[in-house]
Parts: C-alpha cells; structure tokens; sequence
C-alpha cells in the first residue's frame, strides 16, 4: 500500500539505564529499532524519536499524525517518576485526539490511564513466543488484525500484562497464556491500539533481549540455567536471515512457521496500523483540497 506521508512521535518506553542496556545488547535503542521497521513499512514516514521517561523531554505533540510507545523495561508498579512521565504523555495524547500504537509496556500505560488492571501475570510470564493467538469477540473483523490466520505466534517478552482491560475496551485477541493479548481503547477523542506481543521484535533482536532477561528466565522454570537461556537464544538467532545455514531445521525444533520468520507477516499489526494513519491521513488531505475549492 502507498502510504500518504506520515509524522509519527516515536516514544522509547526505557528509562536512560533500559535505554543503554538496550542499545549495549542489540546496538540500537527500542525507539530507533521501532522506526526502522516503520520506515521499512513505509518509507516516506517521517519519525521523531523522544524519550518521555526522561525529565525534561518537553515533548511537544502538535503536528503528528499519530504516535507510538514501545516496549520498556519499567513496570507500572514501580510507580516512579519515569513511569508517571509516560502514564501523563499517553493521556495526553489521546485526549489531544492522536491515534496510539503500543506494544507491550505501550499497551499497558495505555489500559492504565483507561481504567483497567495492569500486574503480573497469574498464569506466568511468556519468554520468547507468545504461541497461539487467535482473535477473540469481533477481533476477527477489526482492522489491526486484518490480514491474521485463525491461529500465530509472536515474539513476546513479558512478566506483567493487562489483567483487566477497562470499561468499553475491545478485546481483540488472547491465547491459553493471557485473555488481553491485543486491544482498542477509546479514551478522550484518542483511539489506542495495542498488543501485549511485539509485533516489531526482529528475531536477532529477540535473542538478545532473551539474553537480559535470562535471570528471570530461569526463575520462571523455563530454563534450567544461564546456559540454557543462551543455547535458546542461539537458536532464535539463527532464524534471523533467509541464508542462515540450518535455518528450517531451527524452525522445525522451535515450532514456528511464516508468521515468525517472515518480516512481513510478523510486523503484521504496525503494517495495518500505518494503514489507518495513512488512509485517514488522505481523507483529511481530500477534505482540505475541497474546502480549498
């Protein structure tokens, strides 16, 4: 699809510490890895990064098409500045009237300035994939999950989630793990749409936040040590090129299919997402040009 030129507020959900453990172990931060699959998608996009957990960020909204929150290494429970920045942007710019795109961290702010229940997971945390989606209620028919089978699997790295998605709210998809796995939100004249998976997780970058979250790998009973997150970690990393010697075999073992290994239909959700942007952002070039006349 050809996508109307795009400004997107791109927000990194790390606070400087997440930030530079991030950037250390995949060599860029959330937010730059973010924009580089939306410019993938749609070249002509035109993203600002900011860093909202930072004092100071001054964060202007004026003029934006639509923005995003990525994930974060922050839990809302830790209820510190960093994170009272992000809950105060979020609110903002959907009262502002901004469409909202979060995954993860992203989705969480949003369920919580909404109302809804974000804590740890009671059924545990999901390292890796979050392995058999499937749309609930009328997320078969919604526009985020346009183009999705009856059943996938995503990259995922969580131990919080949304436990109760707040009033109104539309539940578009869930697996035997987590009932809120992606959501719409309508909150002041915003609308929100998110997913607890992270549609935009590259597979080499996955292996890597296996890595930082090994520790807690392993205290969940996923793996038995350090070497084991590690040997994971490896084989997820080979799925990452088309050329990767052993490349079907890992699938094989791993158990995924096209909807992991195929940027395209991985990135899914922020393609439809850029979609509705681009689409509302032609009707109002269309209304614009009429009035003109």
């Amino acid at each position: 699809m050809t996508h109307a030129m795009l400004r997107l507020l791109i927000a990194d959900g790390n606070d400087r510490d997440g930030r530079a453990k991030r950037e250390a172990a995949v060599g860029q931060t959330t937010s730059q890895a973010f924009a580089a699959v939306v410019s993938d998608l749609a070249p002509e996009a035109v993203c600002t990064l900011v860093n909202p957990a930072d004092a100071g960020a001054g964060i202007d909204l004026a003029g934006f098409d639509g923005m995003v929150l990525t994930g974060s290494t922050l839990r809302l429970a830790e209820d510190g500045p960093a994170v009272r920045r992000q809950l105060d942007l979020m609110r903002a710019a959907l009262e502002a009237g901004l469409p909202v795109f979060g995954s993860c961290w992203g989705m969480q702010v949003a369920a919580a300035i909404a109302g809804g229940e974000v804590g740890e997971n009671p059924r545990g945390p999901e390292y890796g994939f979050a392995r058999r989606l499937a749309a609930v209620g009328d997320g078969a028919a919604h526009p985020l999950l346009a183009g999705r089978g009856l059943a996938w699997d995503a990259p995922a790295i969580h131990l919080d989630a949304v436990i109760g998605a707040p009033s109104g709210a539309r539940v578009l998809a869930a697996n035997a793990v987590l009932d809120v796995q992606a959501i719409e939100i309508r909150y002041g004249r915003g609308l929100f749409w998110g997913t607890q998976y992270h549609p935009e997780t590259d597979l080499d970058e996955l292996a890597a936040m296996l890595r930082l979250s090994a520790e807690a790998v392993v205290s969940a009973g996923f793996a038995a040590d350090h070497a084991a997150v590690e040997a994971s970690a490896r084989e997820v990393e080979g799925l990452a090129g088309d050329d990767c010697p052993g490349r079907r075999q890992r699938a094989w073992r791993l158990g995924v299919g096209a909807d992991v290994l195929e940027a395209g239909q991985r990135r899914r959700e922020i393609g439809n997402f850029l979609a509705s942007l681009s689409t509302a952002r032609g009707v109002e070039w269309r209304e614009r040009d009429r009035v003109a006349r």
